[in-house]
């Protein structure tokens, strides 16, 4: 007998879509296809002022929506293969660079803002042998691991 409680269900879920809001659709896909690398794959309505798109890079889809779906400053984690080279591409495109990569127990990781205050949390496999760095959290305050396993707050 299978104990996996979602193959019992036998209905697989597919990617996920995060949607982020924004205040203005044609400032932020602009900044998405310019400064990250991101490509449209459609607005609606196609005609007029737009309130929704569809942005992808690679296997990575994200919604932009005017109004009523989501919140601003929403997070989101991507895996990238090379935190390191995106970081390259995304200074030298003018990105938002909130956290430049940081190595952490989880990843090596950076985070860029948009127009609208959404974290793009970008991670890849982590340094080896190398000791974590000072984590940024939703306030810009920096955070370290202390050797007992608590975290403490810098001073700014």
């Amino acid at each position: 007998m299978n104990s996996d409680p979602a193959k019992q269900r036998g209905i697989d879920l597919g990617h996920v879509t995060p949607i982020l809001r924004v205040a203005d659709l044609r400032a932020s896909l602009d900044y998405y296809v310019h400064s990250l690398g991101f490509r449209a794959a459609f607005q609606s309505p196609n005609s007029g002022d737009a309130i929704f798109a569809c942005i992808f890079r690679g296997h990575c889809t994200l919604f932009l929506s005017v109004g009523d779906q989501g919140h601003f400053g929403s997070w989101v984690w991507l895996y990238a293969k090379d935190v390191e080279a995106l970081h390259q591409e995304f200074r030298a495109a003018g990105a938002k660079i909130r956290n430049p990569p940081t190595n952490y127990s989880w990843a090596l990781e950076m985070q860029v803002e948009d127009l609208d205050g959404n974290v793009l949390r970008f991670g890849s496999d982590r340094r080896k042998d190398e000791p974590d760095g000072a984590w940024l959290d939703m306030n810009g305050d920096r955070w370290v691991r202390l050797p007992d396993g608590r975290h403490e707050k810098l001073a700014r």
